[in-house]
């Protein structure tokens, strides 16, 4: 399990200048530091300046896309980028290459904004550019290492790129249900990834923080979960909404069962690792939720998006954007007064984007409410991060690209 993540506990060190070549050194670095912040941008004009929101991806298609593959999907592709590092003892980009692809995604950014079909059609290609290299150079590392345990971690970035490019098709064809269809595949192939991540990464967490906590892996349980969760999206593009039902079903209650047998009591002292759990459970908790929608239940399409989106996704990653931006950065594992702050702001804004959902009078300000504290969490998150981030590590530890004899001798 140490080869998923490997975390140092260092003690503090004063902040060094920053460095571009720092900065560029791993893909968390620019790309959890864009997600945060596009995090907060996004939500902001959504809720407080749609009449902004003046391009051909416009409107609700514009937020769904921008939350979704702008913030969750950029979020995961730094994570697993970095983690990459770890599980091929090859970086599968840094330097210049990171660089050019962070660039990508700011393109892609710029040009749904803009009110002018070529920017829409510019960043459509970016963005699928983005997806498509970052799912490229994690392959070629897996490959070049013989790193068979992960060969289908490419296979699932790449699967979360084929939705996007479906759900931009479906927008200028003008096609609602299509894009619902899409929007609810893109969502199902992402949750497949955190499941995937979450189940692998948290256990690893647990036993390193807590002496004496040992908690199962589940990966039998992992694997059928995972099955699951991919055969739910391809029975959802077929039409058989029943059996993409029965799937989240299935995948939705292994998360739930997972954290209860992580023994969850043990670790409420520790927030680097409860926000974990939590996030975990609300994933599962969301994938009844849409487990129910494609059953037939009374429950409108913005019910198992939310729970799933900002109840799941968002929770978790506020924890694993700060639990493993300190240990890359070779800081101390532990929280301050800022970091559960932001954990506390995310599940609030979560519990009242929920609640806005409801058909009461109160809807509009419990939206308005979550807005806020959204922005406020990830302003957080900035203000704690963004000066780390663009600075060497703490114990000065580099990272180097490892030379083909490295390689070779972890391929053998």
């Amino acid at each position: 399990m140490a080869e998923l993540l490997r975390i140092e506990e260092p003690a503090a060190a004063p902040l060094q200048p920053p460095q571009w070549r720092a900065f560029l050194e791993l893909g968390f670095r620019p790309l959890y530091l864009a997600g945060a912040l596009w995090a907060l941008v996004s939500i902001a004009l959504w809720v407080f300046a749609p009449q902004w929101l003046a391009g051909p991806l416009g409107g609700v298609a514009w937020h769904a896309h921008e939350m979704l593959w702008g913030f969750v999907a950029t979020i995961a592709v730094g994570f697993l980028l970095t983690a990459g590092a770890n599980w091929t003892g090859m970086n599968p980009l840094h330097g210049p290459a990171l660089g050019a692809l962070t660039c990508l995604w700011v393109l892609a950014r710029m040009g749904f904004l803009l009110p002018w079909q070529g920017a829409f059609v510019a960043a459509v290609a970016c963005e699928l550019l983005f997806f498509g290299w970052a799912a490229a150079a994690l392959a070629l590392a897996v490959w070049r290492t013989r790193n068979h345990r992960n060969a289908g971690v490419p296979l699932l970035l790449a699967a979360l790129g084929v939705a996007d490019a479906l759900f931009l098709r479906s927008v200028r064809a003008n096609g609602y249900e299509a894009l619902t269809t899409y929007l609810l595949c893109g969502l199902l192939c992402m949750s497949a990834i955190a499941l995937l991540i979450a189940r692998r990464v948290i256990p690893f967490f647990a036993m390193r923080a807590v002496g004496g906590l040992a908690i199962p892996m589940h990966t039998r349980s992992g694997q059928w979960q995972l099955a699951a969760a991919l055969a739910a999206p391809a029975c959802l593009l077929a039409g058989w909404r029943p059996a993409a039902a029965a799937a989240l079903l299935a995948a939705g209650a292994i998360a739930l069962w997972q954290v209860l047998s992580w023994k969850p009591l043990a670790v409420r002292r520790v927030p680097l690792l409860w926000i974990l759990y939590l996030g975990h459970a609300c994933m599962g908790a969301g994938l009844l939720v849409a487990a129910a929608h494609l059953a037939g239940g009374p429950l409108r399409a913005a019910w198992p998006v939310h729970a799933i989106g900002i109840a799941g996704f968002s929770v978790l990653i506020i924890g694993m954007i700060t639990r493993t931006a300190l240990g890359h950065l070779g800081r101390p594992l532990r929280t301050d007064r800022t970091m559960v702050a932001a954990y506390l702001l995310v599940i609030a804004a979560a519990v009242l984007r929920l609640a806005a959902l409801l058909p009461t009078a109160m809807a509009g300000a419990a939206l308005h409410a979550s807005a806020l504290a959204w922005v406020a969490a990830f302003a957080l998150y900035l203000w704690r991060f963004a000066p780390l981030l663009v600075r060497p590590r703490a114990d000065a530890r580099p990272v180097p690209p490892p030379s083909l004899a490295r390689i070779r001798r972890t391929a053998g």
